[in-house]
């Protein structure tokens, strides 16, 4: 019994033993699975790339605006009398020059017959004036009159020519109030509704109608206090009135549409509002069909600056670096090398690089995350990299 006792703890530490070992077996193994792959290092990133290509570009800025008539013209009477009648269809389009409203030219009528007859009086006593200075400096000469005689004749012609300019005065005057009692157009244009119906007695300056000029119109808007170059560019226009504006501008209706007739700043205010900090500034638009209405919302578009032979990436492919922002090319070892890039503005969804990128370099636009330079890279898109080749 005891030899049978000592014999099992035995059998039972030869297995522990072989457990044991096996164990150490394993974990060799797996040191130098573990080894080998490590060796290995990671697979190569997989990358996007796009070839960088030498453009064009222009910088375009939306700015919200409202429409209004080139000219809204208050239309008054410029005589007294009686409104007798509209000459125009109210809200329709009227033509510079059209009739619309008559005033009752009867007392107008007599008005010029009166000033016409006194000018008839005048011119007939500046002829016997005239005869009277004849035969008194005449008698003068011949010392039959007093220097005092001839004095007075004299005068008295003088007076008789400034009474015939006086009553040829009023015969103009006359004659342009009677032409007064009808009504014009000042301007081509939209009419508002009446202000007196007519029989309304009305005095020289009462408000008749209002007309709206609608081609072209003006669309005022607020630059913000940094675009200072279009307020530049204005200024020198409008210091050069006979050259071409440098600044153009497009229109955006409400309906996202672009107008399809181009406009240009003509004014900006010299002084910026301070509650708003922005620069009052207008555009002007040839408007032949009517197709803008004066007081809609729209947002005018205005051309910034122009580049050329510049070269333009998706916003995706700039990166941030200690040193600024990068852009990732692919060498012909294909590792990503990181170029330090001078940024443009931006326009149309790309970023326009002034420097540190040439045309024919392969950019990464996808696969960025994590990317180091120097680190191998995998082209996904073959025809991006056959065309660089």
């Amino acid at each position: 019994m005891p030899v049978e006792i000592y014999r099992r703890p035995m059998a039972r530490s030869g297995l522990v033993i072989a457990a044991l070992s096996t164990l150490f077996f394993l974990a060799g193994c797996s040191k130098e699975d573990s080894g080998s792959q490590q060796g290995g290092g990671m697979p190569p990133a997989a990358v996007v790339v796009e070839t960088a290509e030498q453009t064009n570009a222009t910088v375009r800025q939306d700015y919200a605006g409202r429409v209004r008539g080139a000219r809204e013209v208050e239309v008054r009477a410029r005589i007294n009398g009686i409104l007798e009648k509209r000459l125009y269809e109210e809200g329709r389009m009227v033509r510079e020059g059209d009739a619309l409203f008559r005033i009752d030219r009867k007392p107008a009528e007599a008005a010029l017959q009166l000033a016409q007859a006194q000018q008839q009086v005048a011119a007939a006593d500046l002829r016997q004036a005239e005869r009277e200075w004849k035969r008194i400096s005449s008698l003068y000469n011949r010392k039959a009159v007093s220097e005092r005689d001839r004095d007075a004749a004299e005068a008295a012609k003088e007076a008789a020519e400034a009474n015939l300019s006086v009553s040829r005065a009023r015969v103009t005057k006359a004659r342009l109030d009677l032409g007064y009692t009808e009504v014009t157009a000042p301007v081509s244009g939209v009419t508002s509704l009446e202000d007196l119906p007519e029989g309304s007695l009305i005095d020289a300056g009462t408000l008749l109608t209002t007309i709206v000029q609608l081609d072209p119109v003006h669309v005022r808007f607020a630059l913000p206090e940094n675009d200072a170059s279009i307020r530049r560019a204005a200024r020198e226009g409008m210091t050069r009135a006979n050259e071409k504006q440098d600044v153009t501008a497009r229109l955006v209706m409400a309906n996202g549409n672009e107008y399809a007739l181009e406009g240009r700043i003509d004014f900006t205010a010299s002084t910026l509002d301070p509650r708003t900090g922005t620069v009052s500034a207008r555009a002007v638009f040839p408007n032949p069909d009517h197709e803008i209405v004066p007081g809609q919302f729209v947002r005018v578009r205005v051309e910034l600056q122009n580049f050329e032979d510049i070269i333009a990436i998706p916003e995706s492919a700039v990166g941030e670096a200690s040193e600024g922002p990068v852009v990732y090319v692919v060498d012909d070892e294909s590792k990503a090398r990181a170029r330090i890039v001078e940024l443009g503005p931006v326009t149309d969804g790309k970023q326009i690089l002034l420097d540190g990128l040439e045309a024919g370099d392969r950019y990464i636009v996808s696969g960025l995350s994590n990317l180091r330079d120097g680190a191998q890279v995998n082209v996904t898109n073959d025809g991006a990299s056959e065309g660089a080749d």
